[in-house]
């Protein structure tokens, strides 16, 4: 008999590219070099992509489960911020570089609108999980425990971007769902600052647009883009045309319980309770 692992491993073939991409393979030589290749290049650059993982008819599938759903159902992040998404950052003076502030507008789908869907069952792989924890070189990884903030996707229409900011988590994970006809060009700005120095004077450079070191990442549908999230500032250019930027981000941590405040909740979706318990969160998401 075969077993439910082997089972989900064949299935997954037919949505992952796991012969150019062993991610399943981590006791085999194909899949310990990726590794390495992953880890030299998180090392060296601060973020590694795995082009074209999610195979074409997978992805169509994927922006077919949740393209209606923008909308219907989704929550209008519009939200003026500094790029810590932080307005209480007391060891800087108020006008300090570092604090100008941005508009941020997309609409999020969170993790708990659509339970059972293709890109969940993606985020939920856990070789996939394994491996991403062997490239961060971690024990283990743990789907994030909070409902909406686990898996989210995202998408940008003409004019909507997103701005300068830092994640929370030490990793970003994400996959293009869908490139827009133009613009929403993913750039960012790897080791900018550090968890023992803020480096405020070089954020405030940045923001200023007085760094160099700042570049653009070609993205196309179907790539996994693993990027060290906390330290490098990134953001997403306005979408151009009629097709949006569709996106979705993973969050994993190595504890196993960790889920966002209410207040990070509220800010982030519109919402501090999973859809299931909360009937009015779909409709209050579309305001």
């Amino acid at each position: 008999m075969v077993s439910a692992l082997r089972l989900s491993r064949i299935a997954m073939r037919q949505v992952l590219d796991l012969d150019r991409w062993p991610v399943d393979a981590l006791d085999e030589a194909s899949g310990r070099a990726l590794i390495v290749r992953c880890r030299a290049a998180l090392r060296d650059a601060g973020m590694f992509s795995l082009d074209g993982l999610i195979r074409s008819e997978a992805l169509r599938a994927c922006v077919a489960e949740v393209e209606p759903m923008f909308e219907t159902a989704s929550f209008t992040h519009a939200r003026d911020h500094n790029i810590y998404f932080d307005d209480d950052i007391q060891v800087l003076e108020a006008g300090h570089p570092a604090l100008a502030r941005f508009t941020t507008v997309n609409r999020t789908i969170c993790g708990d609108q659509i339970p059972g869907s293709l890109v969940t069952r993606i985020y939920e792989w856990q070789p996939l999980i394994n491996f991403l924890a062997a490239t961060m070189e971690k024990p283990r990884l743990y789907p994030m425990a909070d409902p909406l903030g686990r898996l989210n996707v995202m998408a940008y229409r003409e004019g909507e971007r997103l701005n300068w900011h830092f994640d929370r988590a030490e990793f970003t994970i994400t996959v293009l769902l869908q490139a827009p006809l133009g613009g929403g060009e993913f750039q960012y700005r790897s080791g900018l600052r550090s968890d023992s120095d803020p480096n405020y004077v070089g954020v405030g450079r940045l923001l200023a647009g007085d760094d160099e070191r700042v570049r653009t990442l070609p993205l196309a549908p179907g790539t996994l883009n693993v990027f060290k999230g906390k330290n490098t500032a990134h953001r997403v250019t306005p979408v151009e045309g009629e097709r949006a930027r569709i996106i979705a981000v993973f969050s994993y941590y190595e504890t196993p319980d960790v889920t966002f405040s209410d207040t990070e909740r509220l800010g982030f979706y519109g919402r501090t309770a999973p859809a299931e318990t909360n009937p009015q969160a779909q409709e209050a998401g579309t305001r």
